[in-house]
């Protein structure tokens, strides 16, 4: 996980940036927060140090608590120069939100206060998120600021349109939501040195098409946010992902490597390719189970024709096939949509395509279903089942890939006890 060096700058979005905290320290990294006096107007320090766990530095002068570290880090013996010492350990430094008067002071080098000073000698990735009234933003001065932050390094998190903290007004330079800064900060952050470091992930998300004709075909009504939510929690770990998307039109990250497919035949193909090098694999595709055996050259006409009967075939036992030829320290985990009788179903699949955890979910009820940005589900394992409550599909993503490290876990430790 990062270290993150947050800075607060004055402005009604200040408050957002305690939800960044939030995130930040409930994802597992370690964050330091600094304020500029203007900061304290908006929020309290008392409120960043009860969430991150480390004292708030608002003047370069003073001394800092910490000496410099980061929580779970040792503190060195010495009392260093704050500004100086906490940059030195950082990993990321973001300024959110980013006012007008503290982007000019970034962009002039100007280092008046804790957050200004210590962005100057800053070495470590640096972000700046601005967040004011439109007419501020869109002001020749501050695009100059701007532009002069870039051409030097500096990533810019770029606001969002919508109401602004003036009543009635309405324009661009809304500060992100948390989960997005967050977003922003972790791909900015290098890459983390914790169990899924370097990790490879397959991850198949979507739902096959199979053609009974050129314009009609079977199918499902998956739409791949699950699959695409572990695909993205996986790359923020720091795993290497590949995500097989089977007619999933929704985007994935820049640093997710994805293969599109359309039908079954397709997904087992990039599948079987792409299987051999991966560590894990998310099974969270919903592939047909059966399509046409042949399926027509031209488009079938209702005309001269009450009835059509269809010829199927089953498709491809995708992650039985898998599972049967991982190597040892490879980790299946399938899903199962289900409408009845899910635990029975899903134990008789987990042993029957013989995965190490089926992920089941109950499709017929219509907040979890296919489509929703939310899920429950239970995370069926040999000898246990773990329960996820209804959240967004991004936190029961989290929830899946924290079995699927306790597996890995578990399965190291036997190794090293049968040695």
């Amino acid at each position: 996980m990062a270290r993150i060096l947050l800075g607060v700058s004055g402005g009604i979005a200040a408050y957002k940036a305690l939800e960044l905290a939030r995130l930040a320290t409930k994802r597992g990294h370690a964050v330091r927060v600094l304020m500029t006096p203007a900061a304290k107007r908006f929020v309290g320090a008392a409120s960043f140090e009860g969430i991150v766990g480390s004292p708030v530095l608002t003047d370069e002068f003073e001394r800092d608590p910490g000496r410099g570290a980061f929580p779970g880090d040792p503190a060195p013996e010495h009392d260093p120069i704050g500004h100086l010492e906490v940059v030195a350990n950082a990993d990321v430094y973001v300024v959110a939100p980013a006012s007008a008067n503290t982007l000019a002071k970034l962009a002039a080098g100007i280092a008046d206060s804790m957050v200004t000073t210590s962005f100057l000698a800053c070495t470590a990735s640096r972000l700046v998120a601005p967040a004011m009234n439109d007419r501020m933003y869109r002001d020749a001065a501050t695009q100059a600021n701007l532009a002069t932050l870039r051409s030097r390094g500096v990533k810019v998190i770029e606001p969002e349109s919508g109401a602004l903290a003036s009543r009635g007004e309405q324009g661009i330079g809304r500060l992100p939501e948390p989960a997005a800064l967050l977003e922003a900060i972790e791909s900015a952050a290098p890459g983390p040195s914790g169990p899924w470091d370097g990790l490879r992930v397959l991850v198949s998300a979507g739902g096959t098409r199979e053609p009974i004709d050129p314009v009609r075909f079977i199918g499902n009504r998956s739409s791949g946010r699950m699959g695409l939510a572990l695909a993205e929690r996986a790359a923020a770990r720091g795993a290497e992902v590949t995500l097989v998307a089977a007619n999933v039109s929704l985007p994935a990250s820049p640093g997710i490597r994805r293969v599109d497919v359309e039908t079954a035949a397709e997904l087992t193909a990039s599948l079987e390719t792409e299987f051999a090098a991966a560590d894990v694999l998310l099974m969270a595709a919903a592939p047909a189970d059966f399509r046409p055996r042949r399926a027509a050259a031209e488009k079938i006409h209702r005309e001269g024709s009450d009835e059509l009967e269809l010829d199927l075939e089953p498709t491809e036992d995708i992650l039985a096939a898998l599972a049967r030829v991982r190597s040892e320290d490879q980790t299946v985990v399938g899903f199962a949509a289900e409408t009845d009788a899910g635990l029975e179903r899903a134990r008789e699949k987990l042993s029957r395509k013989g995965a190490d955890a089926i992920v089941l979910n109950d499709v017929s009820r219509a907040e979890i279903g296919f489509e929703s940005e939310q899920n429950e589900v239970v995370i069926v394992e040999p000898a246990d089942e773990h329960r996820v409550p209804l959240a967004p599909k991004e936190r029961v993503a989290e929830a899946i890939l924290d079995r699927v490290e306790a597996i890995r876990a578990d399965r190291r430790r036997a190794g090293s006890a049968n040695r």
